[in-house]
């Protein structure tokens, strides 16, 4: 099964996307943390998107069609893939549709401003594989330990308050068009996600016809 997951900057995208990863046993493909290895790395992609990271733009679409088209290509995703954080504009969508990347589902995590604000300024990632935290609804084990890997979990950068409005309004005016469109090819999920996150899953599940 070949799915995107929409949903505005913290709606929760990254943790169901890991969910789903384990049920389907297919690859969570999260372009936002490929992007922040590269920024770690110092690659020449890296840096060139670090600048707009840093002011919670959006990543220019050549570098992000190019990422995923790479990592589309590898082995573990002949079974399916979840696509977390692309595409994030028509263009992109349009792109992968000139790839021939064929989608069967897309799943719209509906989250308002107000909650995902809320959530994010309690939001930690592990430094090490990506692995998404919150200090209140899901807190790791170990404070400040990732439960997966053992790396240090830290606040990102663009989760802080000024760059959370800025990729808000980014999500609202770029990326809330994909709703129609996909809408439109009829493969568009909306699934209410500001319940409990074991309660968002299991909407999730349904929707996509599934079991946990």
């Amino acid at each position: 099964m070949n799915l995107i997951l929409l949903g505005a900057p913290g709606a929760g995208k990254g943790t169901q996307a890991e969910v789903i990863c384990d049920a389907l046993h297919i690859p969570s493909i999260s372009t936002g943390n490929i992007l922040r290895a590269a920024v770690k790395d110092g690659t020449p992609m890296g840096l060139k998107a670090k600048s707009y990271m840093e002011s919670g733009a959006l990543v220019p679409d050549e570098v992000i069609i190019g990422i995923v088209k790479e990592r589309l290509s590898q082995d573990d995703c002949r079974n399916g893939f979840i696509l977390d954080g692309v595409p994030r504009t028509i263009a992109q969508a349009q792109a992968l549709d000139e790839m021939g990347v064929r989608i069967d589902k897309v799943i719209d995590l509906e989250v308002p401003d107000q909650d995902i604000i809320q959530r994010m300024s309690g939001r930690r990632v592990c430094t090490g594989c990506g692995a998404s935290y919150h200090i209140q609804v899901k807190p790791t084990a170990k404070e400040g330990i990732c439960d997966r890997c053992g790396a240090p979990v830290a606040i990102r950068k663009d989760d802080e308050p000024a760059t959370v409005l800025d990729r808000l309004n980014a999500y609202h005016q770029q990326t809330e068009p994909l709703i129609q469109y996909y809408e439109k090819a009829g493969k568009l999920i909306a699934v209410e996600g500001v319940a409990s996150i074991e309660e968002t899953t299991k909407k999730l599940f349904q929707a996509l016809g599934v079991e946990g």
